[in-house]
């Protein structure tokens, strides 16, 4: 029997849990607008070819050192972005109720929100980021205006909300996941809030803590070993999970004293195995492009990934892995299925541009060859 057939059985298992689980999401919000880069255009409208990979968008960038350049984003779509609300989007898709905490507009919520609004409990901080992601065949530039998020602080949580209604959401989700630190000046001084006074007070009961850098390269290397220090503290009041994709992994790795690992199996599993014991954590998963791997106390676990070369978007794959991931935790599946259900969550997500729901992951995993 293979990772997929023992991903479907315990998926199939256990699915249906999943509509008594409750989760809080937070705490950023963008709108994206998805463009490619045009390389040479032949007419109007979509009569051009895109530049296809990161290097030659830097080759262009690069040749107008000393001159000047113009380079045209096409545009494909707005939606809703950030890396709490997409997570957010997932895990609706996947069943779960839930609260969303984040910059989704103020004093109105921003169109692209409307539609999650109907379906979750959203609280808006303030106004929405902005971002205009670059797609290529090898990855995606994402370029943020971000001001906004610097409102973003626990006395802000608590003015909107209400502290008592805080506490409540808190004492109630299942899972808490809190995501985009990078971003998020505060966030640091959040965590250490909701470590040292508030999830003390609150009853003791099984619930999953998730954990989401978002690209910690633009912050310093003191910044990021402070907050994860933070996240370590939250594993008294739950099992905590930190996701990394590859660059993350390779960045905490540095941070924590490590020297460099192969990008393979064996040093992924390598990278999640000392990383979560460095920081005494339950689970660290690390998702690249085409496969996935994770340590918990017990062992390591990899699998590769339904990988395609011609994916219809690629800005919030990785929002999807965790998403998946998180609601296999939640479900009970063992940490193979949880990848499982992470790589399929994002697969089919970039293959379709909608967040799947579960009977779809069945679907997936059935058809994956």
């Amino acid at each position: 029997m293979d990772f997929k057939t023992r991903t479907l059985d315990e998926l199939r298992t256990r699915r249906a849990s999943i509509s008594g689980k409750c989760a809080l999401v937070g705490l950023d919000g963008f709108v994206d607008c998805i463009v490619h880069p045009v390389a040479t255009r032949h007419g109007q409208g979509e009569a051009f070819e895109s530049m296809a990979t990161i290097e030659e968008f830097g080759r262009r960038v690069l040749g107008a050192a000393g001159k000047s350049t113009n380079i045209e984003f096409y545009p494909l779509l707005d939606k809703l972005g950030g890396n709490g609300p997409i997570m957010a989007n997932a895990l609706l898709a996947a069943g779960l109720r839930l609260t969303c905490i984040g910059a989704l507009g103020r004093p109105a919520l921003h169109p692209v929100f409307h539609e999650m609004a109907r379906r979750a409990e959203v609280v808006s901080l303030c106004e929405p980021a902005f971002t205009t992601a670059v797609e290529f065949t090898d990855g995606k530039i994402m370029l943020g205006m971000m001001k906004s998020f610097d409102e973003i602080t626990y006395a802000r949580i608590v003015e909107v909300m209400g502290e008592g209604a805080l506490l409540d959401s808190l004492a109630r989700a299942d899972l808490v996941a809190l995501v985009n630190w990078t971003m998020i000046p505060n966030m640091t001084a959040i965590l250490e809030e909701l470590a040292g006074r508030v999830f003390p007070a609150l009853p003791p009961r099984e619930r999953v803590f998730f954990f989401d850098l978002a690209d910690p390269e633009k912050r310093s290397t003191s910044d990021l070993a402070v907050v994860l220090r933070a996240i370590s503290r939250f594993q008294a009041f739950g099992r905590v999970t930190l996701g990394l994709n590859l660059k993350e992994a390779q960045q905490v790795f540095a941070v924590l004293g490590f020297g460099r690992e192969t990008e393979d199996e064996n040093g992924l599993r390598s990278m999640a195995r000392q990383i979560r014991q460095k920081l005494d954590l339950g689970t660290v998963a690390i998702h690249p492009t085409d496969s996935a791997a994770c340590a918990t106390r017990d062992d390591t676990w990899w699998i590769p990934g339904p990988y395609t070369t011609k994916p219809l978007i690629t800005t919030g794959a990785g929002d999807h892995f965790n998403a998946g991931f998180v609601t296999g935790q939640l479900l009970g599946l063992g940490p193979e299925a949880c990848l499982g259900l992470g790589v399929c969550t994002s697969g089919c997500y970039v293959r379709t541009g909608r967040s799947p729901a579960l009977g779809d992951l069945e679907t997936f995993l059935t058809q994956w060859r």
